[in-house]
């Protein structure tokens, strides 16, 4: 998890820039960041949907599980 403060701004209030990225191989399983333009949002394999940023706590919680339901919904 790469997280860096900012300082508040429009597009950031929380202050805060980051990036978590999950991968294999073939390609990213899980990734939430906030690209400048973007705002907050998060990618499931190919698919970006925004994202209620809360805290870095409740981020990295939601994050981890997003990783552990795609994992286990690709080993059934």
């Amino acid at each position: 998890m790469n997280t860096q403060w900012k300082g508040s701004t429009p597009e950031r209030p929380h202050g805060l820039k980051y990036s978590l990225f999950c991968g294999e191989p073939d390609g990213r399983i899980a990734g939430y960041d906030n690209e400048s333009g973007k705002g907050d949002h998060k990618h499931i394999r190919d698919v970006e949907t925004r994202y209620k940023f809360i805290d870095v706590e409740t981020m990295a919680a939601d994050f981890l599980a997003d990783v552990e339901r795609i994992r286990n919904d690709h080993d059934e």
